[in-house]
């Protein structure tokens, strides 16, 4: 979340009225010329997906309460370099692709796995005291209201996307609300809910990985358009 112009056969052939190269390829709406530099960019959409399912599956995990909330700066790396970094790289090959949507939630997620390595390792959240619930959950809610809104665009995409989306809203709305109140059990359920859209997000990259190395369709991905 893929021509250059044919030479004249002939004298007679190239009187007629030459076809344009800018026509987009039927299987491939995002691209429309082999010679251009987003033809030459593999789908950077799996690598997104990835990225967000790993790091998210081991944050769900200190949130659901599997495992102590001391470990949680052991994944501060992996939200740095692949949530973050690798996820922000994954947008930007998506603008090259001219996907918009994908270009957005990469790169903005990206960008909020960043922001997390941020506020825990530099101790800004500590920094805040008592306040730290509130400033934690008016960041959260931040995220929950664009989730909502990628949410509402993603029925436009795949049906794996909109269960990835309309989760991860869910998700943002139990921990926003489990940082306001301070309410362990609503942490625990946005920790839950993490869990399953990073199910869902590993499905989609795996699908998008098999689908492109196989040249067929493997695994669905139940595409609305």
């Amino acid at each position: 979340m893929a021509m250059r112009t044919a030479p004249a056969a002939s004298t007679k052939a190239s009187a007629q009225p030459a076809e344009s190269s800018t026509k987009p390829a039927p299987s491939s709406p995002l691209i429309t010329e082999n010679s251009t530099p987003a033809s030459r960019v593999a789908d950077p959409g799996p690598l997104g997906l990835a990225a967000f399912a790993m790091t998210t599956f081991f944050l769900s995990v200190v949130n659901a309460g599997l495992v102590p909330a001391s470990v949680t700066g052991g994944i501060l790396a992996l939200a740095f370099f692949y949530g973050g970094v690798a996820q922000i790289l994954a947008g930007m090959w998506e603008f090259i692709k001219g996907n918009t949507f994908g270009a957005v939630a990469f790169t903005s997620y990206g960008a909020f796995w960043m922001a997390v390595w941020y506020l825990i390792d530099r101790g800004v959240l500590a920094g805040m005291g008592a306040d730290e619930g509130k400033g934690f959950g008016l960041f959260l809610l931040g995220w929950t209201i664009f989730t909502v809104y990628m949410f509402i665009c993603s029925t436009r995409t795949t049906g794996v996307l909109i269960a990835v989306f309309g989760v991860l809203t869910l998700t943002f709305l139990f921990l926003t609300i489990g940082a306001f109140g301070a309410s362990t059990g609503m942490t625990k359920v946005g920790g839950w809910l993490g869990l399953v859209t990073a199910a869902l997000a590993w499905y989609g990259s795996m699908a998008g990985v098999m689908n492109a190395t196989a040249k067929r369709l493997v695994l669905p991905t139940f595409p609305r358009a």
